[in-house]
């Protein structure tokens, strides 16, 4: 199968090297504006592959007829570039009848992909949006939970008192006063820290301002964390729950005194959108606050992820927990590895008819988990499963 990556920055080329690997992938197409760094991308993955199996092309995401036609040549695609993109890439797959998932984030985008799928369905296509860390596969492990803790073996209807999310990218040797590293795109990291939060709060869907609800979080080997709401991570968790679950929400994770700062900077209006006039230009403060955070929070510090996702149920916790690490030998980051990886996983699902549905996927729902969970292993991803 032929298999379309779009972005050649930090999350497209380790999903190309998790595509290039599979022995049924003939050709992984690594499509980007800027055709060097694309190049110089698929070189790199296909020395780390052994392969020549990914090849690199121009492509203006924002010129649709290009874009059909590319997809038109592979199975399924996935974007790896900011949300932004992401509906006007999702109604080009339609069109091609190429399958489609994307790295998400932006609650509002997803909504407007989601509308996609009764014209997807009638097309034999797949739209899946979230695809990568959280969400993504923090949603297809919550899935997982609530079926073993809440009811009868796949009933993703069954009640739980609460379904509870915990992620964090994090730089091994923190340095302050943030500490933290850039791990992800600038755009997407101001999105979750300035974008309302969308939770289950007693069973009914709640939205609450991000960098709120500070709660200490414990896991062996770390200092004492700060776990906080921020935008996107629950995906459609909610919408899926409502009624179902009590209380479901996603939390970010990060090294004690970081949220404070951040919430610092969103009541001083830095991360908003809408321009203010200085002297006699006008700029958006987010603009520059993205262009501080490349600048200040840019590092190349080996990296460690950590997720935990837990159930609740009359007094019974089920939890699944990933601790994952820098790679010496690929170079590539836990953020890359835990983000990319589960994405690539979802498109290669849809390209071999594992998951079978059409139209729009919900990750908690429709992607098998016990295959997920397979492939994750498959991969040195090891997530520890625990019942108490």
């Amino acid at each position: 199968m032929r298999l379309l990556v779009i972005g050649a920055g930090l999350m497209g080329p380790a999903a190309a090297y998790d595509m290039a690997r599979a022995a049924d992938v003939e050709c992984v197409t690594l499509a980007d504006a800027d055709l060097a760094r694309a190049k110089r991308a698929a070189a790199r993955v296909n020395a780390l592959t052994h392969t020549k199996k990914v090849r690199a092309v121009r492509l203006d995401a924002t010129n649709h007829n290009a874009v059909v036609r590319l997809m038109r040549g592979h199975a399924a695609a996935l974007s790896a570039i900011p949300y932004v993109f992401n509906l006007g890439l999702a109604r080009a797959a339609v069109e091609a009848r190429c399958h489609f998932a994307d790295l998400g984030g932006n609650n509002t985008v997803v909504r407007q992909e989601m509308a996609l799928g009764r014209e997807a369905a009638k097309r034999g296509v797949a739209i899946a949006p979230d695809c990568g860390l959280s969400p993504g596969m923090a949603s297809i492990l919550g899935g997982e939970l609530i079926r073993r803790i809440g009811g009868p073996p796949r009933h993703v209807g069954a009640s739980a008192d609460a379904l509870k999310i915990y992620v964090g990218g994090l730089t091994q040797k923190p340095k302050p006063p943030f500490h933290y590293q850039l791990l992800f795109s600038v755009e997407g990291l101001i999105n979750e820290y300035c974008e309302p939060s969308r939770i289950l709060r007693r069973g009914k869907i709640t939205v609450i301002e991000p960098l709120t609800e500070v709660e200490k979080f414990h896991i062996k080997g770390f200092p004492v964390l700060e776990a906080f709401h921020t935008s996107g991570g629950a995906s459609t968790l909610p919408e899926t729950f409502a009624g179902k679950v009590g209380e479901c929400f996603e939390k970010t994770l990060r090294y004690r005194g970081h949220v404070a700062l951040m919430r610092g900077l969103y009541d001083l209006g830095l991360f908003s959108s809408k321009e203010i006039a200085v002297g006699k230009m006008k700029i958006a403060p987010r603009a520059l606050t993205s262009r501080l955070f490349l600048e200040k929070f840019t590092g190349d510090a080996p990296d460690v992820t950590i997720l935990r996702v837990e159930a609740h149920r009359r007094g019974k916790v089920a939890s699944f927990t990933l601790v994952d690490r820098y790679d010496t030998r690929t170079k590539l980051t836990s953020m890359m590895r835990t983000t990319a990886w589960p994405a690539a996983v979802v498109v290669q699902m849809l390209a071999r008819g594992d998951i079978q549905k059409r139209g729009a996927i919900r990750q908690e729902r429709d992607v098998p988990a016990d295959l997920f969970l397979k492939a994750m292993r498959s991969r040195g991803l090891r997530i520890t499963y625990q019942l108490r």
